[in-house]
């Protein structure tokens, strides 16, 4: 293990004793599990931002235009031909 120096204010301090105390831990894995927790939380959204996403997506759902899978399937195989024949390009310009 190693053994490190940090400065904490006097409230994280006051609740840091008080988990250890409830705990009956050493307040050394108070802040082990606490870190744990935190880097297992990283890159996951909080409830506000999931709440969030999820309005947009209500919001923004009804918005997409239904459409017939053919019609779909169609500009998707036209998109594909114009990516495979050179996208924009125009019929004078010429590939080097």
């Amino acid at each position: 293990m190693a053994k490190v120096t940090f400065s904490l204010d006097h409230g994280t301090v006051r609740r840091l004793q008080e988990a250890a105390e409830r705990l009956s831990l050493p307040k050394s894995e108070v802040v082990r599990e606490a870190i744990c927790e935190f880097h297992e939380r990283i890159g996951r959204l909080s409830e506000s931002e999931r709440l969030h996403l999820l309005k947009m997506l209500d919001e923004m759902l009804p918005a997409i235009p239904a459409r017939p899978v053919r019609q779909v399937d169609l500009e998707l195989k036209a998109i594909r031909r114009a990516r495979h024949a050179g996208g924009r390009r125009t019929a004078t310009r010429t590939r080097s």
